[in-house]
């Protein structure tokens, strides 16, 4: 009953949207080259990751697909009419100040082009600002010659880690959600989030999180967590993202290689986590495993001193992390990004530019910078300077734009202007999704 109902709000919303901007907005921006696979940003995702050839993996998983081989094609194309700094501009999701777009943030759509904004409860007070200002975002981003769209993303979990307003009903924190154990709740829980998300123009929730919480003095993870035990997490992390991808809204599941088991907050200094791998591979990992046996979109790295592994460089910037243990012994092929490169727990022992550089040679794909303009722009002109000089070759550079591309396309990014939200439609759902009666949400 509830999985009925959020679909049909969801269609309702995408269609006022449509009625309202599709085809006005599509005409005005005739003479620009799309990227690969783009049709509408409220639709569902189309493609599996695994499904299409990369440079990392050339035939794919999933066996012939000529649909797919058509998709690779114009991905490519799109990667090689693109500029350097339109390829360096896509590894980059920002944060930005205040809540309208001032100047500096233009020129980061205009000069450095980067991939996308990243908006915290400073960005935001009311959901009309909110449709606002993503609009401003995607209109001026529209204007540039061969613009690839923004993604548009939040940290929604639920809890105490939610950023919406208070137009908006509350959803609860994980491990409430957890508690009723009966993972359609939680699924219908996920639907609502990217519902909300996808009515006010999102693309991407920093959402679910799949730390185990296995440590009491964990200071930052708590009630964010489904659970101590790493079938909880995995039960209810997956249904949590497959939930928010249901609604045209990519997942980007974190902290990895798991943030449970520590005592110190990253964002004030760097945790270590003094276990081998025989330990992680036999818990922390496995809901990580799970989430990319079910073709997760994105994951998340965290700012960890993964001591048996590297014990020189934090899990984000560190090749044995995101190579040896997630690309490779994992299989691992989809979007890897940094958890934010201004938390100290990152910049407390490098340099913002260099551990960017880092975080790219060590397989990663996207760089959270989340704070402070100049620290923004110095990771953008480091990356692209190591570009030019070789330090980071073009192949590497493209292999990254290519994974981002790929997760765009597959879910048909526009920078389409949303003209209104119906609030009530949206807290209709979120209040069905809340009842009691969850077992029917897929139902």
């Amino acid at each position: 009953m509830q999985r009925t109902f959020l679909v049909a709000i969801a269609a309702l919303l995408i269609c006022c949207a449509l009625a309202g901007c599709g085809r006005a907005n599509s005409d005005s921006n005739s003479n620009q080259q799309p990227p690969a696979g783009q049709p509408t940003q409220s639709g569902s995702p189309t493609v599996s990751p695994s499904a299409i050839s990369s440079p990392d993996n050339p035939s794919g998983t999933s066996g012939p697909d000529p649909s797919s081989a058509t998709e690779d094609q114009l991905i490519r194309e799109q990667i090689d009419s693109m500029t350097l700094e339109q390829k360096v501009g896509q590894l980059a999701i920002i944060g930005l100040e205040g809540t309208t777009m001032d100047e500096s943030t233009k020129q980061f759509i205009q000069k450095y082009h980067v991939g996308g904004f990243i908006l915290f409860k400073d960005n935001i007070a009311s959901a009309n600002q909110i449709l606002k200002l993503l609009n401003q975002l995607k209109e001026t981003n529209a204007k540039e010659p061969n613009a690839v769209p923004l993604w548009l993303s939040v940290d929604q979990e639920g809890g105490k880690v939610s950023r919406m307003p208070s137009e908006f009903k509350k959803t609860p924190s994980a491990q409430k959600i957890a508690s009723k154990n009966d993972p359609d709740y939680t699924y219908a829980i996920g639907q609502s989030l990217g519902l909300e998300l996808g009515a006010l123009g999102f693309n991407m929730d920093f959402a679910p999180v799949l730390d185990i919480n296995s440590n009491t003095d964990n200071p930052v993870i708590g009630d964010r967590s489904f659970g101590a035990d790493s079938d909880s997490v995995i039960l209810h992390g997956l249904e949590m993202m497959n939930g928010i991808s249901s609604q045209g809204v990519a997942s980007v599941v974190k902290h990895f290689p798991g943030h449970g088991d520590t005592s110190i907050d990253s964002h004030h200094s760097l945790p270590a986590v003094n276990k081998s791998l025989d330990e992680l591979s036999r818990f922390e990992l496995l809901p990580f495993q799970e989430a990319i046996r079910n073709d997760a979109d994105a994951i998340m790295v965290g700012h960890l001193l993964m001591t048996k592994l590297d014990d020189e460089h934090p899990a984000s910037i560190s090749r044995e992390v995101i190579t040896g243990l997630l690309r490779e012994r994992m299989g691992y092929d989809g979007v890897v990004m940094t958890d934010d490169m201004t938390m100290k727990g990152l910049t407390g022992g490098n340099d913002i530019g260099d551990a960017a550089v880092k975080a790219i040679l060590a397989g990663g794909d996207v760089l959270l910078v989340c704070h402070e303009y100049n620290l923004q722009q110095k990771v953008l002109d480091t990356v692209k300077q190591r570009v030019e000089d070789g330090t980071i070759s073009n192949a590497r550079l493209d292999e990254s734009v290519y994974r981002i591309l790929r997760l765009k396309s597959k879910y048909q990014l526009r920078d389409e202007m949303i003209p209104s939200i119906d609030l009530e439609a949206v807290n209709a759902a979120i209040s069905d999704s809340l009842d009691e009666s969850g077992s029917n949400a897929k139902n």
